[in-house]
C-alpha cells in the first residue's frame, strides 16, 4: 500500500516525532472520520508499505531525521504559497525559512522527490492576478533548480472555508480569470523548465501545457523504486482527482497552521483543541482509544509486481 501523511493535517510540521515513533513501532491507528468509533490498525511494515507521501508546509522538524525513513521510498508534497500571515497565520517566513528548507530538502533527496505545490489560488484586492503572476515567478526562480514539478489548484469554497475567507474579501474566480492565470503560470513554469499540473481540477488546460496531477503518484513511486506497482485510482477521492489508492493516517481539524483556505478544518478552534489532545505515545494521532471504540486490522498488501508476465 501507499501511506499518505497526510492530506488532513501537516504531520511533518507538527507531528514528526509521532510519525517516526509509529514507524519504529510498525503500526498506526486511524480513526474513521465518518464513523469515529471505528478505528483501523494499519501496518507500517516495509513489507507492505510501498511508499510514503509526506504533505507539508514546513519539513524542518524532519530534516535531521530522514535516516529514520531509510527503509521506505518517500517523497514530499511541499506547499509554498505567496500569502501573508492574515491568510496563513502560523506558517513560517517564506523568504527566510521555507524557501531555504525546500532547497535543503531537495539537496538531500533529489528534485524528483520534492514537488512544489502552489495551491489553492484565490483572488482578492491584495492577491490579484498580477500579484500571483509576479510571485509565482519569484518562487519559480528560487525553486526550479530544486524540483521538476509544480502542482496548482484553484480554491473550492466549502462551508467552512467560505466563512473563514470572508475576512480577506476573496473574490469569485471567473472562468476568464482562471484561463488568464493558467496561461500566465504555464508560461512562467515553462520558462523555468517546470512541469505544471492541476490538482483535482475538472478544467481542461492542456492547451497551455498543463496536465492533471497525481499527487499520490503510483507511477512516480514505481520509477523511484525501480519496480512496477499495480495500483488503482483512489475511489475515495473526488472524480477529478488522479491520485492512486492510499491510506491516509492523518486526522481532520488538527493542523495548527490556521490557514483560512484549509478544507480540512485547520482554521477553526477545533484544530487547536485537537492539537492539545495529541499524545506522542498514542497510536492515534489525536486522542486515545476509548472503551466504545472498535479496532480492526486493515487488510494490506504490497502493490509491487513480483512475477514476470508471459503475455
Amino acid at each position: 500500500m501507499i501511506i499518505s501523511a497526510s492530506r488532513r493535517t501537516d504531520i511533518p510540521a507538527f507531528y514528526a516525532d509521532w510519525l517516526l515513533t509509529r514507524i519504529r513501532e510498525g503500526y498506526v491507528f486511524v480513526r474513521n472520520p465518518m464513523q469515529p468509533r471505528k478505528i483501523s490498525r494499519v501496518s507500517l511494515s516495509p513489507d507492505v508499505v510501498d511508499g510514503l507521501v509526506l504533505w507539508t508546509k514546513n519539513p524542518l522538524p524532519m530534516l535531521g531525521r530522514l535516516r529514520e525513513l531509510q527503509d521506505y521510498m518517500y517523497y514530499f508534497q511541499f506547499t509554498l504559497n505567496p500569502y501573508g500571515p492574515e491568510v496563513e497565520p502560523r506558517v513560517p517566513s517564506k523568504q527566510h525559512t521555507l524557501i531555504p528548507a525546500f532547497q535543503r530538502l531537495a539537496e538531500m533527496l533529489g528534485p524528483d522527490r520534492v514537488i512544489w505545490r502552489y495551491d489553492p489560488i484565490f483572488l482578492s484586492e491584495t492577491y490579484s492576478e498580477a500579484y500571483h503572476l509576479h510571485y509565482f515567478e519569484v518562487l519559480a526562480r528560487r525553486l526550479a533548480p530544486y524540483t521538476r514539478r509544480c502542482t496548482i489548484s484553484f480554491i473550492d469554497y466549502y462551508r467552512g472555508t467560505e466563512k473563514a475567507m470572508r475576512g480577506v474579501a476573496a473574490k469569485p474566480l471567473t472562468p476568464p480569470a482562471l484561463l488568464r492565470l493558467a496561461r500566465g503560470l504555464a508560461d512562467i513554469a515553462r520558462a523555468y523548465g517546470l512541469s505544471l499540473d492541476t490538482c483535482a481540477e475538472e478544467a481542461d488546460l492542456s492547451a497551455f501545457g498543463i496536465g492533471h496531477a497525481r499527487c499520490v503518484d503510483g507511477a512516480l513511486l514505481s520509477r523511484l523504486l525501480g519496480t512496477e506497482l499495480r495500483v488503482s485510482k483512489d475511489k475515495n477521492q473526488r472524480p477529478a482527482c488522479g491520485c492512486a489508492e492510499s491510506i491516509d493516517i492523518g486526522a481532520y481539524h488538527s493542523c495548527p497552521h490556521g490557514c483560512l483556505y484549509c478544507y480540512a478544518g485547520g482554521h477553526g478552534p477545533a484544530a487547536k483543541k485537537n492539537h492539545a489532545r495529541h499524545n506522542l505515545a498514542s497510536p492515534l494521532l489525536i486522542g486515545e482509544v476509548g472503551p466504545e471504540d472498535q479496532v480492526t486490522e486493515r487488510a494490506m498488501e504490497s502493490f509491487k509486481v513480483t512475477q514476470l508476465s508471459l503475455s
